[in-house]
């Protein structure tokens, strides 16, 4: 259980994705959330069904869940289980309780129930999209990518169009400061379209563990898939036009 919740904590809370809605079936646990601001979608799939997380629920406040996880009381031997009540004659999940080997340090994190979590995030959609670029990013792309956005800091936006020698990024234009490297060197991957997607939200979904897919549709849409191991992440970034 603790291994479950600390990857859904450490590919969630950073990015600003705060509120979880956690939906289980008879066959798989899925995760989904949006960002305030809408500049980012999430709908990620544990490999495994979550046994413990039965219906639907929510999870707020993960700093403090962060916190309990991270707590050196529940190293080693605690007891960490997700509790279920009987609720309109249907059992859910309500609360995760964190006991320590010895038994005296104690703490509970509370679940939102189905309607309140319904009630504050709204159901996620995304009606889709045709990937016209799929491609593995490089550490070294990567890394080419986080020295360029600290060269145009002031920059929020990074501009994406493909060249005869692959994906380019830009930064700024003709009346700025202006920049731009090649990102994946793919030339056959072919966008008609140049789009603006953030800075920000982009250099924070490739700074998360896992391995990494990025997906680019002319319908104005990038999605970056990580994968940690226990669960896939499906990170969706609306664009802006150019």
């Amino acid at each position: 259980m603790k291994d479950i919740l600390q990857d859904v904590v450490s590919h969630t809370n950073s990015l600003g994705l705060t509120l979880l809605k956690v939906t289980t079936d008879e066959a798989t646990t899925e995760i989904s959330s949006l960002t305030d601001d809408r500049s980012i979608i999430l709908f990620g799939e544990t490999h495994d069904r979550v046994e413990a997380f039965t219906g639907v629920f929510g999870m707020a406040n993960l700093d403090k869940l962060s916190l309990h996880l991270k707590n050196p009381e529940y190293r080693e031997n605690a007891k960490i289980d997700v509790v279920h009540d009987e609720r309109n004659e249907e059992t859910i999940p309500t609360h995760i309780h964190f006991e320590n080997e010895a038994g005296d340090f104690e703490n509970d994190y509370r679940f939102m129930n189905q309607q309140i979590i319904e009630s504050k995030l709204k159901t996620v959609k995304f009606k889709g999209a045709n990937w016209q670029v799929e491609f593995t990013p490089t550490m070294a792309a990567i890394g080419r990518f986080k020295l360029m956005a600290a060269a145009h800091s002031e920059e929020p936006h990074v501009n994406i169009r493909t060249t005869k020698e692959g994906l380019e990024f830009s930064f700024g234009d003709v009346s700025s400061h202006a920049g731009k490297f090649i990102f994946n060197d793919d030339p056959k991957q072919k966008l008609s379209k140049s789009w603006a997607y953030p800075i920000k939200q982009i250099q924070e979904i490739l700074s998360l563990d896992g391995d990494m897919t990025m997906y680019i549709s002319d319908d104005g849409a990038m999605k970056i898939s990580v994968d940690s191991g226990l669960a896939n992440y499906d990170y969706i970034l609306p664009a802006q036009a150019k």
